[in-house]
């Protein structure tokens, strides 16, 4: 089986993935920025661990080749790789549009045009892309504006590289909300986060990880989104 390729699994999501697909033998490659400790276990596991700070110009060119002297085909790329800054913390909008757009857009789109020969080269029946996306795409966001249009044109990349590479490559999107808190995040916040969806909880990452399995299994959904978001556009 060909590798399954991760884009930022060092931590949270990403590396609930990266367990899962181990735990299952699925071979795996992975893309880090911050090398956590846990990066030397998945290592230790066989798992080729890529460096990648993808606002270096050379980056996407760098880890395609990595890539290809890892493997000659893939069965799947997950992009997970992801930053969260907001107009409230960063105040130099021109760098913030242009680092939402560059992670959460270019990155993918960049990597899938790179990569896609080792998609095709898979000897299953179909590859996939798997974009991780998220609720605010079609609400907006008042204090992640430059966040939200990024996610918003990672989903609709969603549907132009369907088109583009189907039969052979499913393409479809993983659309979250609130899926687990950070540690720092105190009492106060968790209560009114909570409070914005009708399911009112916090999944965890297994939310995540099954809707990946889904997209993985099924052999007719390209071109769609699975919104993970606990009816948020209910209330």
């Amino acid at each position: 089986m060909s590798p399954i390729l991760i884009t930022g699994a060092g931590q949270r999501i990403g590396l609930a993935l990266a367990e899962y697909f181990i735990q299952n033998k699925v071979p795996l490659i992975i893309t880090y920025r911050t090398r956590h400790p846990v990066i030397c276990k998945l290592e230790a596991c066989g798992v080729p661990c890529i460096a990648a700070d993808f606002d270096e110009p050379s980056a996407i060119e760098r880890i395609a080749s990595q890539i290809s002297d890892i493997t000659p085909s893939l069965s799947a790329i997950i992009h997970n790789a992801s930053s969260w800054d907001c107009e409230g913390k960063n105040p130099n909008f021109d760098q913030l549009f242009d680092s939402m757009m560059n992670i959460h857009a270019k990155v993918p789109y960049l990597l899938n045009m790179a990569l896609a020969p080792m998609l095709l080269n898979n000897d299953g029946k179909h590859s996939d892309i798997v974009h991780i996306t998220d609720y605010v795409v079609e609400k907006g966001s008042p204090k992640h504006i430059a966040y939200a249009a990024s996610k918003a044109a990672l989903d609709n990349m969603t549907r132009s590289f369907a088109a583009k590479y189907a039969p052979k490559i499913k393409v479809n999107s993983i659309a979250p909300s609130l899926i687990m808190f950070n540690d720092h995040d105190d009492a106060a916040y968790r209560e009114k986060t909570l409070k914005k969806s009708i399911m009112a909880l916090e999944p965890g990452s297994q939310e995540v990880v099954e809707a990946v399995a889904f997209v993985l299994q099924s052999q007719y959904m390209t071109g769609r989104t699975l919104k993970l978001d606990g009816g948020r556009h209910l209330k």
